[in-house]
């Protein structure tokens, strides 16, 4: 405890002067909120704060403000647009209203579980573990002695999994979805009292909450179990307090992510809903002044955020791109360049998205949301293409967009899905993203992610993994290469450092050490910035793409070495060339692994002399030429396709131990 504070110490005076005071003055409020918090909730006067004499002439006028959402119930009439905007839609809707109703839930990997008559707000469903309710700073949730993870409380308590309780109400009109509804948002707030619960500890989870109770207020505002004047009370005292919260313990630091992030969308959201009033003033005025501030220095000017994971950069791009849309309902305007990064955030997601609607399995993944409304699956970030788009008119990313279209038609309405469904298809083509170190090569039946990018967080680490080199291939059609995703957090450490550790990841290892280090085993968002990333060359044309890169991770070894990769695809004969070069002094033990797709079988002949890959009974053969001897094994390896999810599957790899200089071409190509 003691090397660990002194730890945290060391760190903090690292700090800037500026960030040091604002942490310290925010440290002083916690510790006076454990004593602050019991009587702001109870003498909260809410009509006070918002210039209103009654609840129910709050709750009329909250209802008039705008919000940015389709909340029209779909009527007779509109019926079979609405089946022919959103195929299959209403039943998956009514689906998984049905199981919100029952209390059944699938999320972090869980399966579809029960969490029973009565919801215990407080527990890790998967582990079993029960967190006590009691003062935030007292709660320990990040504890490595125990496989509990606390993402699971947290994601029961966004409600995200009710928004389809919400959808069916607007469809059927039937009470007892709001019904439901209601009570389960009337047990939350019994059971967590203010700064007094696991699911206060993390200032996200509370703004994520704004978003989704907001939402719930104008679904079901008219509805008649919605009426009670007490209910009323209720609900927005609690909703006002989740504003309060979330100003007071913003999660600030010197270089920002998406916690600050989400920290401020609520903000808006908790202002712009509330509307008048000195502090739902205050809170959207506060919100959007980070917003405009934090996206220049968390996305590059080509799009990419600057985390480093793909699954993020979508939540990212969630997170600026509702508040500007709600505050554009609100005639509020949204500046040019915040407009335009956010547009180029879009064009990123287009070029990552493959043609199947799934993406690279890049960096950090917890399948986090801002407002779900959609009905495709997780790993689908093309409805970002579309709304973007959509909204401020922009063809090509219209172009871009397919698969459902069920999130446009949630939050944009008919008109904006009636847009993009008459849009005709374009093919997006091979892009490379020099800041955020992203090169896409792609064609109609190959697409290749290659990473040659910076530690993300700004080289503290964050969600971003030892990956530099590495990349995931699809050719001729076919998912060959992926990376092994992310798979868990604080429920397992070694399986935290495993997933972002560079054995995992399709890149060269020199004598198994890190690309970056790790500073230490239980410091699961950071890592040492050792790797400076170096792109000598990316050309495109219609007959082949080539990208040349090298970084510096293992400069720092007492004979370094300096790695170099250069990937080459074919168009024409949908044929990946990999040539690894290795230069520098003294005997290395070098590994390259290449991680297959879960549906890919690999057979290495006798020879050793080339690999034969089958995926969906396309074949492919693997071959290689190198000027000193390497041994070639196929193992087992493991794929995280989504948070808490493990899938079975093989890895190739190439060993050698070489002087000096080394080099090996390898190639994959389909079988003639």
């Amino acid at each position: 405890m003691t090397q660990d504070l002194l730890n945290k110490l060391r760190r903090g005076i690292r700090k800037p002067p500026h960030v040091i005071i604002k942490r310290i003055a925010a440290e002083v409020k916690v510790v006076l909120t454990r004593y602050s918090a019991p009587l702001q909730a109870k003498n909260l006067n809410i009509l006070k704060e918002t210039n209103c004499s009654t609840i129910d002439e709050l709750w009329q006028k909250l209802a008039q403000r705008p919000y940015p959402a389709f909340l029209q119930p779909t009527l007779a009439a509109a019926e079979l647009e609405y089946q022919e905007l959103c195929p299959a839609n209403r039943e998956h809707i009514l689906t998984k209203a049905d199981d919100a109703l029952h209390h059944r839930v699938n999320l972090l990997g869980s399966g579809l579980i029960n969490l029973g008559t009565k919801i215990n707000w407080h527990k890790d469903y998967k582990s079993g573990f029960d967190w006590p309710s009691q003062y935030i700073r007292d709660i320990d949730y990040n504890n490595p002695e125990r496989p509990s993870d606390v993402k699971f409380p947290w994601e029961v308590s966004r409600m995200q999994w009710l928004i389809p309780a919400g959808q069916a109400y607007l469809l059927t009109q039937d009470e007892k979805y709001a019904e439901a509804v209601k009570n389960i948002l009337a047990d939350w707030i019994d059971n967590n009292p203010y700064a007094y619960s696991i699911n206060w500890t993390c200032t996200m989870e509370v703004a994520l909450r704004i978003l989704t109770w907001t939402w719930f207020f104008h679904v079901f505002h008219n509805s008649v179990a919605w009426q009670e004047t007490p209910f009323r009370q209720k609900f927005l005292h609690a909703l006002f307090l989740h504003g309060n919260f979330t100003a007071k313990h913003l999660e600030y630091s010197d270089v920002n992510g998406n916690h600050y992030t989400a920290d401020a969308a609520g903000l808006v959201f908790a202002g712009l809903f509330f509307g008048t009033g000195k502090l739902p003033q205050h809170w959207q005025k506060l919100g959007w002044s980070i917003l405009e501030s934090e996206l220049p220095r968390q996305v590059f000017s080509d799009g990419v955020d600057f985390e480093a994971s793909v699954p993020y950069h979508r939540l990212v791009l969630e997170l600026f791109f509702l508040p500007a849309l709600y505050r554009e309902q609100c005639n509020l305007a949204t500046p040019a360049f915040y407009r335009d990064r956010l547009i180029a955030m879009a064009h990123f997601t287009a070029a990552y998205s493959r043609l199947d609607g799934t993406v690279p399995l890049w960096g950090d993944a917890d399948d986090a949301r801002a407002l779900p409304l959609g009905d495709q699956v997780i790993n689908d970030h093309r409805y970002l293409c579309g709304l973007v788009g959509v909204h401020w008119q922009i063809p090509e990313l219209n172009q871009a967009c397919s698969g459902s279209l069920s999130e446009i038609y949630w939050l944009l309405g008919p008109q904006a899905t009636h847009q993009l469904k008459t849009t005709p298809q374009r093919s997006v083509q091979s892009a490379g993203f020099p800041e955020g170190g992203f090169y896409i090569m792609r064609n109609d039946k190959d697409h290749i992610f290659i990473d040659c990018g910076p530690l993300g967080l700004a080289g503290r680490g964050g969600h971003g993994h030892n990956d530099c080199l590495s990349f995931e291939a699809i050719l001729d059609g076919e998912h060959l290469i992926s990376d092994c995703g992310a798979y868990l957090y604080t429920a397992s450490f070694q399986e935290r450092n495993n997933f972002r550790s560079t054995a995992y990841h399709n890149t060269p290892q020199i004598d198994g050490e890190e690309i970056n280090r790790f500073i230490r085993w239980d410091y699961l968002w950071n890592l040492h910035n050792d790797a400076t990333p170096s792109v000598q060359k990316w050309e495109t044309n219609t007959q082949r793409d080539l990208f040349h890169g090298s970084h510096s991770g293992y400069q720092r070894l007492a004979q370094p070495v300096v790695p170099s990769r250069t990937i080459t695809l074919n168009h024409q004969y949908h044929c990946l060339t990999i040539m690894d070069e290795f230069h520098g002094k003294g005997e290395h033990q070098i590994t390259i692994p290449l991680h297959l797709a879960p549906n890919v079988t690999a057979e290495l002949q006798t020879t050793n002399r080339w690999i034969n890959l089958e995926s969906n009974q396309k074949k492919y053969l693997i071959t290689w030429e190198s000027d000193v001897d390497w041994s070639v094994s196929i193992e087992s390896a493991r794929i995280s396709p989504s948070y808490g999810v493990i899938v079975p599957t093989q890895k190739l790899i190439w060993q050698t131990k070489a002087d000096g200089n080394a080099k090996i071409i390898i190639q994959i190509a389909p079988k003639p």
